[in-house]
């Protein structure tokens, strides 16, 4: 299993989000107290990134700032319309301070 070191976990405030690049691939980090948390930084509805939208902790979700479509954390579905589609989730984990996400999968593919 190949690993990206995408960011430390410094950079990102808790309940906060950080954009970052696998490659060419935009890839949003959420960070809820110390467990942390990647998707596919767009919006599956339109072409918005996510990093820039409101983290809610207590429903685990990032709304998209456009429409207010939420996804999921943990899966990437929506919960709120108008997105349909959920957005691409990728593993990632804490290792000395640093967020790994995992790159067995092709994250160059679109969502």
């Amino acid at each position: 299993m190949a690993t990206v070191t995408v960011c430390e976990l410094a950079d990102i405030a808790p309940g906060g989000s950080k954009r970052v690049m696998v490659g060419s691939t935009p890839v949003v980090i959420v960070r809820i107290d110390d467990k942390v948390y990647a998707l596919h930084d767009k919006c599956s509805h339109a072409d918005v990134a996510l990093s820039d939208g409101e983290v809610d902790c207590d429903l685990k979700t990032i709304e998209c700032i456009r429409h207010g479509s939420r996804f999921e954390l943990e899966t990437g579905r929506p919960d709120t319309l108008p997105a349909t589609q959920p957005v691409r989730v990728y593993t990632a984990k804490l290792v000395d301070g640093h967020v790994v996400i995992d790159d067995s999968d092709d994250v160059t593919k679109e969502s």
